[in-house]
């Protein structure tokens, strides 16, 4: 395990950086991010409020709006935050150091930690219902739904639990590949069914209520000679709609199948170390070059891409009604048309942001690798 960590850290190292050889001190060093376009704006965009919970330490952390409030958890701290006005409702010491979360449901706040941790919080009070040991680290994601906790750990498995106490329901695991990038298999779920992207290029359906697979489809085919060439893992969490879920893998395609049997429905080629968003009209991914593209999610036609973000470590996108918002690595967050991909408003945080923006009804917040959660008014 120790060995396939430091493979992971080295891999997302070079995921992020112009040329392999820069980073071991022969050949040119580490690109400079491209300077910001200047643009006249054409919407508001204001700082709302500013919460703190802890340092991310370089872990993908998710948060979470659910009706009135977001929360979110880094460092060993899990918070809930009034969406109305900033105010801390409350926040809650862990005792460990975390690296996943936060998950909200069912009456329920879930985090993770690096040893294995799986920790339930009473959505209301704070106060820590139940903690469980998992397999390894938790990672990504975590969900509720029915009377299900589901959670990944590092090792490749998804474990399904008692929304009462966290005991065992089910277990899926898969084997996975010597290589692989931090943040990738991310999941969502939507009737019941539970869509999981694995290292590898995997995309997989299953009974959210019992962990039985129901189909398996391809994102991505490892290809190279080497194990690093050979990297397709499915990045950020796949999207999903009535219809259809939509996938991307690193060193792969942006791809997506009809929701009940898998059967593919368009793909286009594309490497993405971030994710994908989507909305009524596109699917929208940020991809390793960091530029942002708009695919009819119908056709998968190409409508618009905005390109003069290389080399600033883009999120994922956030699909926000007339808007497209993404943040990077420089602190800077972009609000992009969604009609056409051009620039409409920019904003400045206090640290790099590694996740997606959220959508937090009236507005949008991004989490910093200081453990700031900003909100955002946009108009």
């Amino acid at each position: 395990m120790k060995m396939r960590l430091m493979v992971v850290g080295l891999v997302l190292a070079l995921s992020g950086c112009s040329t392999v050889g820069g980073w071991f001190g022969s050949g040119p060093a580490k690109a400079k991010p491209a300077e910001l376009v200047e643009f006249k704006p054409s919407a508001s965009l204001t700082e709302a409020w500013k919460g703190e919970t802890g340092n991310t330490a370089g872990h993908v952390f998710h948060p979470v709006a659910a009706r009135d409030d977001v929360f979110a958890a880094g460092g060993s701290q899990v918070v809930r935050i009034a969406v109305a006005t900033g105010n801390t409702v409350w926040k809650t010491d862990a005792g460990v150091k975390l690296s996943a979360g936060a998950g909200v449901g069912q009456g329920l706040v879930l985090a993770g930690s690096g040893k294995g941790d799986l920790l339930a919080l009473d959505q209301a009070s704070g106060q820590v219902r139940w903690k469980v040991t998992l397999s390894s680290e938790v990672t990504g994601q975590l969900l509720a739904v029915a009377d299900i906790v589901i959670a990944r750990t590092g090792d490749g498995s998804v474990h399904g639990l008692a929304v009462a106490d966290g005991s065992r329901k089910w277990l899926y695991t898969r084997n996975l590949p010597a290589l692989s990038l931090r943040g990738s298999g991310g999941m969502v779920v939507r009737d019941g069914m539970l869509y999981v992207g694995f290292p590898g290029g995997k995309l997989v359906a299953l009974d959210a209520s019992n962990g039985a697979q129901l189909w398996e489809a391809t994102v991505a085919l490892p290809r190279g000679a080497t194990e690093l060439e050979r990297v397709a893992d499915v990045m950020g969490n796949p999207v999903v709609d009535e219809r259809q879920v939509c996938a991307v893998a690193y060193q792969g395609r942006v791809a997506c199948f009809d929701r009940r049997n898998g059967a593919p429905l368009w793909t286009r080629d594309t490497s993405s170390n971030s994710g994908v968003a989507m909305d009524e009209r596109n699917v929208y991914v940020t991809d390793d070059k960091d530029a942002v593209t708009a695919y009819d999610k119908t056709s998968g036609r190409a409508g618009w891409r905005q390109d003069k973000l290389a080399r600033r470590l883009v999120t994922a996108p956030l699909a926000l009604g007339d808007w497209v918002v993404v943040a990077d690595r420089e602190g800077v967050v972009h609000v992009l048309s969604a009609e056409d991909g051009s620039f409409v408003a920019r904003a400045r945080v206090d640290s790099s942001v590694r996740t997606a923006p959220i959508d937090i009804g009236p507005g949008f917040a991004v989490q910093t690798d200081k453990g700031s959660i900003v909100a955002f008014r946009l108009k």
